[in-house]
């Protein structure tokens, strides 16, 4: 296997998000394991200034792109732009963020090389000379391990499963990359944020889960009581949404959004693996069950065994207590 490995930070919104930095910390650790060199790629309108924010120990060059027409995101039009990065360089393999915009990216840069892509990547390693990974399977009800055959692999990295690399003052060298753009079958149209009041599940430091425990849609009014208190995001399990008892977009594990909050507390969820999977990095995990066998409750930091409707209004009195209220 080629031992350079090429890291895309992909810009959102004109500055790089945390994304980009757990893509250079995967390519880091694979680095780490091949005795390989990691590199970066930025493309944009303004990825020469944005380079200069990945100040990541490790990273050889950083690769900037930039022109007018990168200001959006055109799958074409990047494809292009990174393709006239591999012209000069051979990479064993090229990691994407596993946003909608680098999936979309990694799948027609796939299809462009003729390289295999794994997708959604939990687990990175190197096993006699071949790079494997762990992604989920099945709905998530089984994870796979896979490689790929050709001499260039492509990952997509999970988001929020791999921390991110540290900024530090290192200096890595940036190499401006000219680039003319063809002209492209797809356009841009525009770019609509999702308009909402709840705190997003993504980026929550603290986030409040409800799941089949809850017995009905009713149970999520003290999950909502909860989370208001702690200012925390609402989350559920899939079950949950399944139910009908509340919308996707608060779905936590592999076939939802994965997060990584400070605390997770997750109220009547027995921890299937695809829901575990999306949250087991939380970096403090408080369970509420009746099974104290439950693999939730074995995996959480901190289990208390009981009926949740009891204890919630106690948690929730007992904030609003100490905090004078």
């Amino acid at each position: 296997m080629e031992n350079q490995i090429l890291a895309v930070c992909l810009p959102q919104q004109g500055s790089l998000p945390s994304s980009a930095f757990e893509v250079l910390s995967v390519a880091k650790n694979l680095a780490a394991q091949s005795q390989g060199k990691v590199f970066a790629a930025v493309c944009g309108d303004k990825a020469q200034t944005l380079a200069k924010n990945l100040s990541v120990s490790g990273v050889e060059k950083i690769f900037a792109v930039e022109h007018p027409a990168l200001a959006t995101n055109n799958d074409e039009i990047h494809a292009q732009a990174i393709s006239k990065i591999l012209e000069g360089n051979k990479f064993g393999a090229i990691l994407f963020p596993g946003t909608i915009f680098g999936k979309s990216l990694a799948a027609l840069m796939s299809a462009r090389l003729k390289a295999g892509l794994a997708v959604d990547i939990t687990e990175i390693t190197m096993a006699n000379g071949k790079i494997q990974a762990k992604r989920a399977a099945y709905s998530g009800n089984a994870l796979a391990t896979v490689s790929v055959a050709q001499e260039t692999a492509l990952f997509i990295v999970l988001p929020m499963v791999f921390p991110q690399a540290e900024k530090n003052a290192a200096t890595p060298e940036i190499v401006p990359i000219p680039f003319a753009p063809q002209e492209a079958k797809m356009e841009y149209v525009s770019f609509q944020p999702e308009a909402s009041s709840e705190i997003d599940l993504g980026t929550a430091e603290r986030i409040v889960s409800g799941g089949r425990g809850l017995g009905n849609a009713e149970g999520f009014k003290i999950i909502r009581e909860l989370a208001e208190t702690l200012k925390a995001a609402v989350g559920a399990s899939r079950a949950a949404v399944d139910a009908g008892w509340i919308t996707y977009s608060h779905q936590v594990g592999l076939t939802g959004k994965t997060v990584h909050p400070k605390l997770y507390m997750a109220c009547g969820i027995s921890g299937q693996i695809q829901h575990l999977a999306g949250m087991s990095s939380s970096s403090t995990i408080v369970a509420l069950n009746t099974d104290p066998e439950c693999p939730m409750m074995k995996t959480a930091s901190l289990s208390v065994a009981g009926d949740l409707y009891e204890m919630i209004p106690l948690i929730v009195a007992e904030i609003k207590k100490r905090r004078g209220g």
